[in-house]
């Protein structure tokens, strides 16, 4: 299954954002920042990935179809879309 690049360019740009902030909630750590703004941005965090993750799913679901093992890669979208929930 191939997903447009375009569409995987979003997805590494989420990812990108998610990732610069999991460095700031390592430096919060590192400065001793309160429990609660720490959970905060790592609630953040989490939800940035999801959104990642569900849009990867999404793109996919929406061209897997194309090829000769459309509905096995289908079954895969699908289970892998059931994980995150």
């Amino acid at each position: 299954m191939e997903i447009p690049e375009l569409e995987t360019e979003a997805i590494r740009k989420r990812l990108a954002r998610a990732q610069g902030q999991l460095g700031g909630i390592i430096r919060m750590l590192e400065e001793g920042r309160e429990c609660t703004d720490v959970l905060t941005q790592m609630a953040a965090a989490q939800a940035a990935i999801n959104r990642a993750a569900f849009s990867l799913i999404a793109s996919g679901m929406s061209h897997c179809a194309a090829g000769e093992s459309g509905n096995a890669d289908r079954q895969k979208l699908e289970k892998a879309f059931l994980a995150l929930s």
